[in-house]
């Protein structure tokens, strides 16, 4: 059944001040710390044992073992073939980072090439990306949950705005572009945020991890999970609320998830979860140049709000159907709204108010509603080839997604996270309601015992309808169906070289269908070119992993092909500015991705590893031009935007006994902001060159009476004052920058 909500209430009904926003639930907060101090206090050993209980001599054992947080992914996991497909396994258990925030420089610093947009630092979204692709909420990416799409609408806004609170995950999967055949035909690849598993040796086991920090953060998780019969379960609630490092950026978001597993047979198991995030942020507003050198702390607006507010429920059927057959048959859905009212203008344009009406101007109230559902059957087939094992996925999907997006309704004059709208109505009410059918196969095959190699297809065939009003925008210069039909091949080599090193190479299409964005431009500063098409190319990658002697190493280069590329281009015609999409022509990127880990063993029991994670990067248009008025210019060989030369994360972690001590140095090059590649900023902030700029973070942990963990991060030591992308849309065309020094305080503790 499609998801629905209630209509809205009233005008006014839904109107929140922004103090109340931020200490609603602050004694939420703190009762959540209170119970984890009651319970950690009841779990301190005795201090007094009574005398008929004799201790127990034991003898000493001592294992060893090197602490890993970068693995990978095995050759054939449930109905997946990953052989010769770069990819990467993060293990947060294993991990000293800033989780309460989700600071991605550190969450993925082993991950070569993972280009962060930091404009939000409490924690809410994550914005990454991959071998020049475009970062904005990781749309680039087919984002999962335990598996399940978590992506708002794949046809229409591909953007995820679900927000999983990371202490609720046990291990990240990062999949690159070639292997985007099985499950999506995603440029960027997969990313998979696997949750924690319950311990199976209870019927009850309890998890809760508090943290504080600078800016007013407050963070509370607690979880609970076991056993019982053939029934596995794990629950959890989040919550967290910061006053954030700029003025007028406050926060609070909730987060809540139960994850069901009923074994029928050893041969059969049922799986049911629900998942939902719903924050409300304070949009504080782009900052000029001149701006963000005077204090980049300062805020433009006060009175613009943003909240998303996402369910992903999900069904599915894992059943070993014979001693070499697998079936996992999967629904799972994306409800829910993005929501936001703000007073939408560039940067050098003040949020004042009205000599007429001794009041605020209105403001712009935005809502997107999300009904997406897909249905997956996959199918794994082991048998025999030449005498050797051999491995045959299979599947079909299909995807029925409708985005209803309302825009551009005339909102209140008020300051607070109101969602009223005026009697006018909506400038914008439609529907893209898209229908996807999929297919693919994909066979690993060993050629000999040590050489496999892996073809692969998908063919996708669909369309994407709009229907539903727009009162200053003429329906005729806008599309009313677009088709999508693709098939996709694939190929991916592997070459084991002594069962510690493996040479690994791939290539596979893919494609990014137009979205809604781009047909209906999104604020009053952005046209659309009606004859936009689908962007479509490959992956091209090929590399040389392995372990020797303490020494972990992964080094591949890749070539990434970007045709029909959909761009924003920020202009001024007759003194107004507006931003243009269309595709802009073509585009390639040639890279290279080192990442090398050493571990050593100092006197007595400290341990360490140091590491370095680099890319380089060169992004250049090709066959790339932009109109300008009746002119078309020339962009072929200027470099992509938001693409930096080389980006290089480098850290040591040394262990003693429960205790450890993690340095980290993030380095990204500079970046140009459009295709022009303008390098003078613009009195708006909206054009100009993004400079370099590197970063220390320092992460201290201690485990106390095995079941305790203390936690310390100091974030930005040197206190840089720094910014990563210059926006050409949301939240607001300028500079906005990130976060400078923080420490947060966390303690975790399981029962």
């Amino acid at each position: 059944m499609p998801f629905k909500r209630p209509e809205y209430l009233p005008p006014g009904h839904l109107s929140v001040r922004p103090q109340q926003l931020y200490s609603m639930h602050r004694w939420l907060v703190i009762f959540c710390n209170l119970l984890f101090w009651l319970s950690w206090a009841s779990h301190l050993p005795a201090q007094n044992q009574p005398d008929s209980l004799q201790p127990l001599q034991l003898r000493e054992i001592s294992v060893r073992a090197q602490r890993e947080t970068i693995q990978r992914l095995p050759s054939v996991q449930g109905a997946y073939l990953w052989s010769g497909i770069k990819n990467e396994v993060i293990q947060m258990q294993n991990l000293d980072a800033n989780i309460a925030e989700k600071t991605p420089r550190q969450i993925f610093a082993k991950v070569p090439g993972v280009f962060v947009y930091d404009m939000d630092g409490a924690g809410n979204q994550t914005n990454i990306s991959t071998r020049g692709l475009d970062p904005h909420r990781g749309w680039e990416f087919n984002i999962r949950a335990n598996g399940f799409i978590t992506n708002s609408d794949m046809y229409g806004y591909p953007a995820s705005h679900f927000s999983l609170p990371l202490e609720a995950v046990g291990r990240i999967e990062l999949v690159r572009g070639t292997g985007a055949l099985q499950y999506g035909a995603q440029f960027g690849g997969m990313l998979n945020y696997v949750l924690k598993e319950p311990d199976t040796t209870k019927i009850l086991g309890f998890e809760t991890v508090n943290s504080i920090g600078s800016y007013g953060l407050l963070s509370a998780f607690n979880a609970i999970g076991g056993k019982t019969g053939r029934l596995q379960y794990y629950a959890f609630y989040s919550k967290r609320i910061s006053d954030g490092y700029r003025e007028n950026s406050t926060s609070d978001y909730d987060g809540q998830g139960a994850v069901l597993k009923f074994t029928l047979s050893p041969r059969l198991a049922l799986n049911a979860q629900l998942l939902r995030s719903n924050y409300v942020y304070q949009i504080p507003g782009p900052l000029t140049d001149a701006m963000f050198d005077a204090d980049p702390r300062q805020s433009t607006r006060s009175r613009n709000y943003f909240n998303p507010e996402i369910y992903v429920p999900s069904l599915s059927a894992d059943w070993q159907a014979g001693a070499r057959t697998r079936l996992q048959l999967i629904w799972s859905a994306v409800g829910g709204e993005r929501r936001s009212v703000m007073f939408d203008r560039a940067a050098n344009i003040p949020d004042t108010i009205n000599a007429n009406t001794l009041a605020f101007n209105t403001r712009q109230v935005d809502i997107d509603h999300f009904n997406s559902q897909t249905a997956e059957l996959r199918v794994l087939q082991e048998f025999a080839f030449l005498n050797l094992p051999a491995n045959l996925a299979a599947g079909v999907q299909y995807m029925h997604n409708d985005l209803h997006r309302r825009q551009q309704g005339l909102g209140s004059t008020g300051t607070d996270f109101d969602l009223s709208v005026s009697d006018a109505g909506w400038g914008r009410d439609l529907h893209l309601k898209s229908q996807n059918l999929a297919f693919y196969v994909k066979t690993a095959i060993k050629a000999t015992k040590r050489f496999s190699v892996s073809p692969g297809a998908r063919f996708e065939t669909g369309s994407s309808t709009m229907t539903g009003t727009t009162t200053y925008y003429d329906p005729e210069k806008l599309p009313a169906t677009i088709k999508h039909q693709f098939p996709l091949l694939g190929v991916n080599a592997n070459f084991d070289v002594n069962g510690r090193q493996q040479i690994y190479a791939g290539w596979a299409q893919a494609y990014r269908p137009v979205i809604f964005k781009d047909i209906i431009p999104a604020t009053i500063y952005e046209r659309t070119d009606r004859g936009i098409r689908d962007a479509f190319g490959y992956n091209l990658e090929a590399g040389w992993r392995g372990a020797r002697n303490g020494l972990k190493w992964d080094l591949s280069v890749f070539r990434l092909q970007y045709n029909n590329r959909v761009g924003s281009v920020a202009l001024e015609e007759n003194g107004v500015f507006y931003i243009l999409r269309t595709n802009i022509g073509h585009s390639v990127t040639h890279g290279l991705e080192w990442f090398t880990e050493y571990g050593f063993r100092l006197a007595g029991k400290v341990h360490g590893n140091l590491f370095t994670s680099t890319a380089l990067f060169d992004a250049r248009y090709q066959d790339a031009f932009i109109r300008i008025g009746n002119e078309n210019r020339s962009i072929d060989g200027n470099k992509v935007e938001s693409v930096p030369a080389w980006i290089s994360r480098n850290g040591l972690n040394l262990r003693y006994n429960g205790f450890s001590v993690s340095v980290l140095y993030s380095y990204t090059g500079q970046t140009f902001a459009d295709p022009l590649n303008t390098q003078a900023p613009s009195p708006t902030g909206a054009i100009g060159m993004v400079p370099a700029y590197g970063l220390l973070d320092v992460n201290l942990s201690c485990r106390l009476f095995g079941h305790m963990i203390l936690r310390f991060n100091i974030n930005n030591v040197a206190g840089k004052d720094y910014f990563t992308k210059r926006p050409a849309f949301y939240p607001g065309s300028g500079i906005w920058p990130s976060d400078g020094r923080s420490i947060q305080a966390t303690v975790q503790m399981n029962l």
